[in-house]
């Protein structure tokens, strides 16, 4: 049996013959008779008191606690004390250095799984729970499928941690009568050309060439915002992805790409030219900002594009007063109403330039795992989800592979005599 029983209402004293004889305690006859301990996977003592009379219960219960640490199932009785929202808030210290994300997962556990799951017990978690949680996301207005999954992946995480503290049996969220939200079945449909060029001339001239590098070398907002002298390779033909500005509650802030990677990307010829010629025109400013938080270390960067007064581009004035205004022109979406005011932009914001990239790669045949890398995500398999619909189609080829080693073998097989 795991541990012992400890009667709290006797202790052992050496008699006067030398021998131990058990006497009652100062406890006797108050209070819960019997403790029965163990010590838990994690090292520490646990432990759970029964009355006088009940010594065969705390027998059976030492017994459990045996059977479910051979059978891998044990969890700290602590559990049913600690509720998901306690717990989660924990977890969130240590899930990530990036204040960004923390804030972001927060946001969507706050607004959407603390209200419907905070206050229960960790250790009371069962399929059924989460099967309600999934069927009110999806009825939630506002909550789109994406939305939804990455809630789901987040209420996930914060249970599979669960289960590694012996906290939970198993995590409900991977049980068979469980699914996830419903995909998005909307498909990426990237730009054609003429939309990239139009959109483009549609810009103020200091801002063009953020769309060849964004449909050139497929980076992201951030990145293009973030592009300085040290991005040039020597040789002009790399492009080194090393810096994005992003908002970390409103402050901009250097920081590493997406992902926490640098990377290096082909840069076209065409591309190159376009941004030697834009640094002839727009002299790079140096601009200093905190690096990954608001109280990080200042960090200086003579950054490629700036705005018209000469400091770093804000993301939402030119989101508003730059690039709608061109998707307009470029009839991507209406024009202004009478307040001035575009309509919602989403599908065509400055990341549809990656897409186009993207899409402009697998046209011409360059491999999955290459197209991952340029764009930085964080596997093949991200990519291919994304854009596998826009992979050339290969039963053509397919049919013409199989037809030429069958004509080859049937000619082998009636040469020229045969014919004769």
């Amino acid at each position: 049996m795991a541990g012992h029983i400890q009667d709290r209402w006797y202790k052992t004293e050496v008699g006067s013959n030398g021998k131990p004889v058990k006497v009652k305690s100062e406890r006797y006859g108050t209070g819960m008779r019997y403790r029965a301990r163990y010590v838990g996977p994690d090292g520490s003592e646990k432990s759970k008191s029964f009355p006088d009379g009940k010594k065969r219960l705390a027998e059976k219960w030492l017994s459990a606690i045996e059977t479910d640490m051979t059978r891998g199932q044990y969890t700290d009785p602590q559990s049913v004390r600690i509720t998901f929202r306690q717990y989660a808030e924990k977890w969130l210290d240590t899930k990530t250095s990036s204040p960004m994300t923390r804030k972001e997962l927060g946001r969507r556990l706050r607004l959407h799984v603390y209200p419907a799951l905070g206050s229960r017990p960790i250790g009371t978690f069962r399929p059924e729970h989460i099967r309600e949680l999934v069927a009110g996301l999806e009825a939630k207005p506002g909550v789109s499928a994406a939305y939804a999954r990455n809630i789901f992946a987040d209420v996930q995480s914060v249970l599979s941690a669960a289960v590694d503290d012996t906290l939970l049996a198993r995590n409900p969220c991977s049980a068979r009568t469980v699914r996830r939200p419903k995909a998005d079945p909307s498909r990426v449909v990237p730009w054609a050309p003429e939309q990239v060029f139009a959109v483009r001339a549609a810009l103020l001239e200091r801002y063009r060439a953020m769309v060849d590098v964004g449909a050139g070398c497929g980076l992201r907002q951030g990145e293009v915002f973030g592009l300085a002298e040290d991005a040039l390779d020597a040789d002009g033909r790399t492009l080194h992805v090393v810096r994005q500005i992003k908002h970390v509650e409103g402050h901009p802030v250097f920081a590493l790409p997406k992902g926490g990677k640098e990377r290096d990307v082909p840069l076209p010829d065409h591309v190159a030219e376009v941004i030697r010629a834009h640094m002839d025109a727009y002299k790079p400013v140096e601009i200093t900002l905190p690096w990954d938080v608001p109280e990080g270390p200042k960090v200086s960067a003579r950054l490629i594009f700036t705005a018209e007064q000469g400091g770093m581009v804000w993301r939402s004035n030119f989101n508003g007063k730059e690039w709608k205004p061109a998707l307009a022109v470029a009839g991507l979406i209406p024009e202004a109403d009478r307040n001035g005011k575009y309509d919602s932009a989403r599908e065509h914001g400055m990341h549809a330039l990656r897409h186009f990239y993207a899409s402009a790669l697998l046209d011409a045949g360059e491999n999955i795992k290459a197209v991952s890398e340029y764009m930085g995500h964080a596997d093949p398999a991200m990519t291919l989800r994304v854009y596998a619909h826009l992979m050339p189609d290969s039963r053509e080829r397919a049919r013409r592979a199989i037809d030429k080693l069958f004509q080859q073998r049937s000619q082998e097989d009636h040469g020229p005599q045969t014919a004769q």
